[in-house]
């Protein structure tokens, strides 16, 4: 178990994603993803109220929902730390201070509980001054609703003016920074917002940590993409280098009796400041490759390896 930055929430160093429950995993199947995840030590599981808004039929906090369900069904609500996020759901856009209390407990209702773990800005809100925003989540901490705040998407000058913000002002300090990061897309969070990370204690989950799918392998050609769910997520990451980071994460799982999957999120657990990665599963079968993760052990010829071709990309 490790720490989130400098809270008193421990947890195992993989993060479940919520953002395939009711939309590429129906409630029945995010159940039986959500019980494996906890009985192999998982405990932490990462939403938002906006998921899943963007698929076709849905209206944003199907998610939150049956990650609510479950929890109810399970009564295992103490045992688990939830994430969820602010500023996308289509009835609360942006980080306005009314927005961000009317979202929060929406987002409550549908989780069936009193509070939230760590809750993040999702995106940043140019037109919300970042002082009224910061205003909103400490009062959020303050009423008890919200035990921690954290930051996903911002660039590495907004962290800093928040940093900034929270000191002069006494709000409650963000614990965590949520950045896309992986092998093949690094410049979102290196090299300054992993500095900011490591000089201020804060926990890092990178979301997209198998890039949609493409650093399990699943996709080596445009043809095993084309028609899947996330074939618009995962097309930005098909290149002659990135395919070469694929054939090294494949040739080195072979090595570890591992999954491809495995070795890409082992990886992201070397580098700096990371807590743990953010990766989702759709079906059960899927799970046992993400949980490997932190049992692996790279030596460091893989670790420079798999960072050469990454740097080759230059993504």
């Amino acid at each position: 178990m490790v720490a989130i930055g400098n809270s008193d929430l421990d947890i195992f160093p993989l993060a479940l994603g919520g953002n395939t429950f009711g939309w590429t995993s129906d409630e029945p199947t995010s159940f039986e993803i959500l019980d494996a995840f906890a009985a192999g030590g998982g405990n932490f599981v990462d939403t938002a109220d906006s998921y899943s808004a963007f698929a076709e039929g849905n209206s944003g906090g199907e998610s939150e929902t049956v990650l609510g369900n479950w929890m109810a069904s399970r009564g295992n609500r103490d045992h688990m730390v939830i994430a969820t996020k602010v500023s996308q759901h289509p009835e609360f856009k942006g980080l306005a201070p009314a927005n961000v209390r009317a979202a929060a407990e929406a987002s409550l209702k549908r989780l069936q509980t009193d509070h939230i773990d760590v809750y993040y800005a999702h995106f940043d809100d140019a037109d919300t001054p970042l002082v009224d925003t910061l205003g909103a989540f400490d009062e959020l901490v303050r009423d008890g609703l919200v035990r921690h705040v954290a930051i996903s998407n911002y660039s590495p000058e907004r962290i800093r003016e928040w940093l900034s913000l929270t000191a002069e002002n006494g709000f409650a300090a963000p614990i965590a920074l949520q950045p896309h990061y992986n092998l093949v897309h690094r410049h979102d969070y290196e090299p300054e917002v992993a500095a900011i990370a490591t000089e201020n204690g804060l926990g890092v989950f990178p979301y997209y940590s198998l890039a949609a799918g493409f650093l399990a392998g699943k996709y080596r050609t445009q043809a095993d993409l084309d028609g899947q769910p996330r074939q618009r997520m995962a097309t930005r990451y098909f290149s002659e280098s990135g395919l070469a980071v694929v054939e090294a994460l494949a040739e080195i799982a072979d090595t570890h009796s591992a999954e491809i999957s495995t070795i890409a999120l082992a990886w992201l657990l070397t580098r700096p400041g990371i807590t743990a990665p953010i990766a989702s599963a759709s079906r059960l079968e899927q799970l046992p490759a993400l949980l490997d993760a932190p049992t692996v052990t790279l030596t460091a010829s893989e670790i420079s390896r798999l960072t050469t071709l990454s740097d080759a990309i230059g993504a």
